[in-house]
């Protein structure tokens, strides 16, 4: 009997050192809003936000990881209906030119989460930047209360890669499936027009193709991987055309980020040659991506409909 209780204890011990070891780090549980503008990008309404008018003194920390981002005495009163912050607390935020090269968003530097846009050249404060945030991205911890521990997990790698197969919302939705896609984003690209619209590539020659833009782990998938499943998900034989949608911006196309990735993508297809298939996609330098109108994002998911032209077809 002795000997099953040493046996008992020690199994439990192990199960905890287990489960300890293998439970992955947690970020905060976030709202639907929360969820919607903090991983989502997206904005809350202006003036809405619960620190808009709002003069407390303390810090301020990221919702999802707790890392503290601003004080409170770099806090002022920018007009706009966003909490604004003319200074953060030195290394807590990250800054990144938005795809459209208008903006710059500001993200946690530990968890990666939206936080809103900065602005320079305002002349608001003396140090003439204005970081304007979402109150949804943030929690206030009073002054002489403990701020709460930060939760900080390994950032996965991440690569970016464009294709070109047919109308964007089937490849993207495809896309968005393979195990490794961290993010998607339906565009336009390869053209000459600068900021063209839907219309504009549909019924002028802007030279652009419908193209998804995707960043991914290559830890976890690799690009190889990703360009032979982009070649299952449409028909690479067919020439400006994918199914019943025919255009130029339409075409099959791998715009390359590296020399590396050139180097691959120009494999694959060999591969597939030596297969007998007369391949159509072309491989070419990624050029500026634009990304297109928000209703094109995310279109299937939105609209509960299934690809109408893409599915996937073994070909390795």
């Amino acid at each position: 009997m002795k000997l099953k209780k040493i046996f008992l204890l020690v199994g439990i011990l192990l199960a905890g050192f287990t489960l300890r070891g293998e439970e992955p780090v947690k970020y905060n549980k976030l709202t639907p809003e929360e969820t919607r503008v903090i991983l989502q990008k997206g904005t809350e309404r202006p003036f809405s936000g619960k620190y808009d008018k709002f003069n407390k003194t303390g810090t301020y920390v990221c919702k999802r990881c707790n890392a503290p981002l601003y004080e409170s005495h770099d806090k002022f009163d920018g007009h706009c209906g966003w909490p604004s912050f003319d200074d953060e607390i030195p290394g807590a935020v990250k800054r990144i030119p938005d795809a459209d090269g208008r903006r710059t968003e500001i993200v946690c530097a530990n968890c990666g989460a939206h936080l809103g846009h900065v602005f320079i050249g305002e002349h608001f404060t003396r140090k003439n930047t204005r970081h304007c945030v979402n109150s949804v991205s943030l929690l206030f911890i009073p002054k002489g209360e403990p701020l709460p521990s930060l939760i900080k997990e390994s950032e996965p790698r991440r690569e970016v890669a464009v294709f070109a197969g047919g109308c964007f919302w089937g490849v993207e939705a495809l896309l968005k499936e393979k195990k490794g896609v961290l993010e998607t984003t339906v565009g336009y690209t390869g053209g000459h027009k600068p900021h063209p619209s839907y219309k504009d590539v549909s019924y002028t020659n802007t030279g652009h193709a419908e193209a998804v833009q995707i960043i991914f782990d290559p830890d976890v998938v690799s690009y190889r991987e990703l360009c032979k499943y982009f070649f299952e998900i449409h028909d690479p034989t067919q020439w400006n055309r994918q199914g019943p949608d025919v255009g130029v911006q339409y075409r099959s196309e791998i715009f390359y980020t590296s020399d590396d990735q050139k180097k691959v993508a120009t494999e694959v297809i060999a591969e597939l040659e030596k297969k007998g298939y007369e391949v159509a996609t072309k491989v070419r330098k990624a050029k500026r991506f634009w990304i297109a109108e928000e209703y094109h994002q995310d279109y299937y998911t939105k609209t509960g409909k299934t690809p109408y032209c893409h599915f996937f077809t073994k070909r390795f």
